[in-house]
């Protein structure tokens, strides 16, 4: 009954039991429909809120066609695995909450705040309760609608920002999420696995005397002399956390950290060994949706154990996978109800680095080298939503006697372990890779030492980010 705007019952129901599939700014043809969608979704969400916790998933194609751009290169052919865009939704313990995880290399600033905003709206819930992350393969699509919007004012090539793609996809999610709400069925009990994951993650950066970075070993690293380098400071454990029915497994999320490439700039979409290893265990376990997240996997790549040849990308996909069987084969489960589920969020103001200077990227987007526009229009970006006081949101996800990390950026596995020593009477598990926008996320030593991470062109922030990152991570995982 809003403005004017009368409806029989027929009519409303009509209008709340179908999908609402247009974009967030078109409006909808009568004003009172918007209002009778979201009160159908509140009534749902008490419907099953009295009912226990339920749990919803969703999975769609996130692979982008022949001729789009992907992050480095435009797709020139289509491969047998596509990207997927999948997730869950707990419902029940308060409004629902989603978490999702897309195949893509990075989705941030503008970007990450739409795909949070439109999931919410899917789901009947806030953005605030909506965790949104990549696993960060390279052959797969960016995405940043501001960045794409700053490029187009100043009438600059689009280049992976041209958002069409990851607009579509994204009416793809939605619907998918608004459609899954009626499919959601009763969790009882709570899975919690881990195990270790032998020879595919290693550190990146390697030190010399002085204890400054003297080498990179990236993640296919030809070298035999830097492969045969210490594996360095990694995360080994891959931990899983999965949602039962009784005896029927609904879901299941995995979390390692290792940066996902064997090799790329193939000009196919692919999801490389992670998403291989992922494809494995739900051939394996067919009943439950599995999706996986990139842990604080930023330091870290596969390169002591990948000399980028083709065939090392099933290899690693096998010891991933042999991992996550493992961890299955190790989970124990327990009673999940209603007072077991708890969201945390911490909104954070994170430190830009001091490179960033204004005038330099604006005159750097007005050069005439094109190599250096896109990334000083991310920069740019970056530095703007700070001086404008956006806080970026660090959320935990509470099952019992797990916690669950919502984390940021490419962080580097230091601060996972960290999280992991605050809490060792917890299950531990995190996600990194949500909003893309400030890059590479170093600890304050790492700024020391250099190397590529660190530098100017990889993050955006100032080493004090440590800082702010570990008191955040303690107000998370600490018990009120």
């Amino acid at each position: 009954r809003e403005k004017g705007c009368s409806m029989s019952q027929s009519q409303s129901l009509q209008i709340t039991s179908g999908p609402v599939s247009r974009p967030l700014d078109a409006g909808l043809r009568c004003p009172g429909a918007a209002v009778l969608v979201t009160c159908a979704l509140v009534f749902l969400t008490a419907t099953l809120r009295a009912e226990g916790v339920r749990l919803a998933v969703f999975d769609v194609d996130a692979t982008p066609p022949v001729g789009s751009m992907m992050a480095y290169d435009p797709v020139k052919a289509q491969g047998e695995l596509g990207l997927r865009g999948r997730g869950v939704i707990l419902l029940g313990a308060g409004e629902p909450i989603v978490l999702c995880a897309v195949d893509w290399i990075g989705i941030s600033n503008e970007g990450h705040d739409v795909f949070r905003q439109r999931l919410a709206d899917a789901a009947g819930t806030t953005p605030q309760r909506v965790a949104v992350h990549t696993v960060h393969q390279h052959d797969a699509p960016q995405c940043d609608f501001g960045i794409e919007r700053l490029l187009r004012e100043r009438g600059l090539p689009l280049g992976p920002y041209e958002g069409s793609f990851a607009r579509a996809a994204l009416e793809r999610l939605t619907a998918a999420v608004r459609a899954s709400l009626s499919e959601s069925k009763p969790v009882t009990h709570l899975g919690l696995g881990k195990a270790e994951v032998r020879e595919v993650a290693s550190n990146r950066r390697i030190l010399g005397p002085d204890g400054k970075v003297r080498a990179t070993r990236w993640t296919a690293t030809p070298d035999p002399a830097l492969r045969a380098e210490p594996e360095g400071t990694i995360d080994p454990v891959v931990s899983l956390v999965s949602f039962w029915n009784g005896n029927q497994p609904l879901a299941v999320l995995s979390y390692y950290a290792c940066h996902p490439q064997s090799y790329y700039r193939t000009g196919i979409a692919n999801p490389d060994f992670p998403g291989i290893a992922r494809f494995l265990r739900q051939q394996q376990v067919p009943d439950a949706l599995h999706v996986h997240f990139n842990g604080a996997g930023g330091n870290l790549g596969a390169g002591k154990y990948n000399d980028g040849s083709h065939a090392m990308r099933w290899v690693l996909a096998q010891r991933l996978a042999d991992g996550m069987k493992r961890a299955w084969e190790a989970t124990e489960k327990f009673p999940l109800n209603l007072k077991d589920v708890g969201w945390e969020v911490v909104p954070v103001a994170m430190p830009p680095a001091a490179h960033l200077k204004e005038s330099e990227l604006e005159a750097a987007l007005r050069g005439s080298d094109k190599s250096l526009q896109s990334g000083a229009a991310a920069q740019l970006l970056w530095l703007q939503r700070c001086q404008a006081g956006h806080r970026t949101e660090l959320s935990c996800l509470r099952l019992g006697p797990a916690r669950v990390l919502h984390m940021p950026g490419e962080l580097f596995v230091e601060y996972q372990l960290a999280a992991k020593q605050m809490r060792h009477d917890l299950f531990i598990a995190m996600a990194a890779y949500g909003d893309y926008g400030p890059g590479y996320i170093g600890t304050a030593m790492a700024y020391e030492q250099g190397g590529y991470e660190t530098g100017p062109r990889a993050s955006n922030l100032a080493p004090d980010v440590e800082a702010v990152l570990l008191d955040s991570l303690r107000k998370l995982l600490r018990d009120d």
